[in-house]
């Protein structure tokens, strides 16, 4: 796997139980997953020497991100080393304007967009399609960052994109669309061909990064359900992906939804499925790219809420460890995934995750863990040192 952050720590973990280990490359021994797999590449993902190492004898090479420029995959596929993704598939995770052309295309749901050369580019679409509009980097850019709202063509505008475009960024421009909700739906598909769906699920964004998953979303109905699973696996199916695939969507007042972000790899929004499904992401994303029978997608309780841990403004003077305690001192029925990274403001470090039957409570119980363990605070107020508010084994 190129890349040694927390996606490929859990993608390790899932190969022990299949008696697979998992080659990373990594930049520096202290990576998540560099500490958890004794096959550790040192190296950049632009390095094809360090990738070509990666390679030598791996039954696959997959991502744990989509930073891997296509100059550097060419000759690694034209090399027969097996690629899942395929390079052809990752460019549409990684070049957003290739990838709304392409889903444009085939006729799905895509914002009205177009590429940017020049500023006037942004004051010409917003005149004919409305403002606000959302200008981002073509390439690049996540948790909030390569995005800019604009509510008008006014100067700051113009000159925004002109910095922008003078700094070598590439970038396109697309309406805002009027969504009620976020959405993702994570699906698989092998080289065989065969294709799993998990439910789809509700995402909750926080200054442009994920704070909560809740799966499966709350209120949606079956058929609606069923036609955003579909629409996944046609998009997995018409770009060739090999692995994990999860296309965010914004659902919108009529019930219809929209295209934003495709990602090509485990995907935050799928870690709820490390308890709260039969097989986890990580598990069938390895299933997939070595070319494995799917595994069950079907949830094993009727809520999963995953609620990230983001570092705190001002790192807590109890240690991690301490807190971790308390927390499970609480909340026993909690599922925590800690990610051996130092806490920075809004940096995840770790998630929790709880499954339980009624929505409400399994999210709070989530959330409360998950704040606890980022700042050291019960935002409820509760204290181990008194009356507990409720017992923790409630909804579990």
């Amino acid at each position: 796997m190129v890349g040694g952050g927390q996606l490929a720590r859990m993608t390790a973990q899932a190969g022990v139980a299949m008696g697979q280990t998992l080659r990373v490359l990594a930049a520096a021994r202290t990576d998540p997953a560099a500490r958890v797999t004794p096959d550790v590449v040192l190296g950049d993902p632009d390095d094809g020497g360090a990738l070509r190492e990666l390679a030598t004898g791996c039954s696959a090479v997959t991502f744990d991100h989509e930073g891997v420029p296509q100059e550097v995959l060419a000759p690694l596929a034209a090399a027969g080393v097996p690629l899942r993704p395929s390079p052809e598939a990752l460019v549409h995770a990684q070049d957003k304007l290739v990838m709304r052309r392409r889903l444009a295309a085939l006729g799905l749901p895509v914002p009205a967009f177009t590429g940017i050369t020049g500023p006037e580019q942004v004051a010409e679409f917003g005149a004919a399609q409305g403002w606000p509009v959302v200008l981002k980097a073509v390439r690049g850019g996540y948790d909030g960052r390569g995005v800019w709202f604009l509510r008008d063509g006014g100067p700051e505008t113009g000159a925004l994109v002109a910095d922008l475009l003078a700094a070598g960024t590439p970038l396109m421009v697309e309406s805002a669309v009027p969504m009620v909700r976020e959405l993702a739906a994570s699906v698989a598909r092998s080289p065989f061909g065969q294709a799993a769906a998990w439910p789809v699920v509700e995402t909750l964004q926080v200054d442009g990064q994920c704070a909560r998953v809740t799966a499966p979303a709350p209120g949606l109905d079956a058929d609606a359900a069923a036609r955003i699973q579909g629409l996944a696996i046609r998009i997995a199916e018409e770009l060739g992906v090999t692995g994990l695939m999860t296309v965010e969507l914004f659902e919108t007042a009529d019930g219809g939804v929209v295209v934003n972000e495709l990602a090509m790899r485990p995907h935050n929004s799928g870690h709820w499925t490390i308890e709260g499904s039969v097989t986890s992401q990580f598990a069938q994303h390895l299933r997939a790219v070595l070319d494995y029978p799917l595994g069950s997608t079907a949830p094993v309780a009727p809520v999963a809420v995953m609620a990230n841990v983001l570092g705190a403004a001002e790192e807590p003077a109890m240690s991690m460890d301490e807190r971790l305690h308390h927390c499970f001192a609480r909340f026993p029925d909690a599922h925590v995934h800690l990610y051996a990274k130092d806490g920075r403001p809004a940096r995840k470090i770790g998630h929790v995750t709880v499954l339980g039957s009624d929505e409400p409570a399994v999210r709070e119980r989530a959330e409360l863990a998950a704040t606890w363990l980022a700042t050291a605070t019960w935002t409820d107020g509760w204290s181990a040192h008194g009356p507990a508010d409720r017992d923790p084994r409630e909804d579990s």
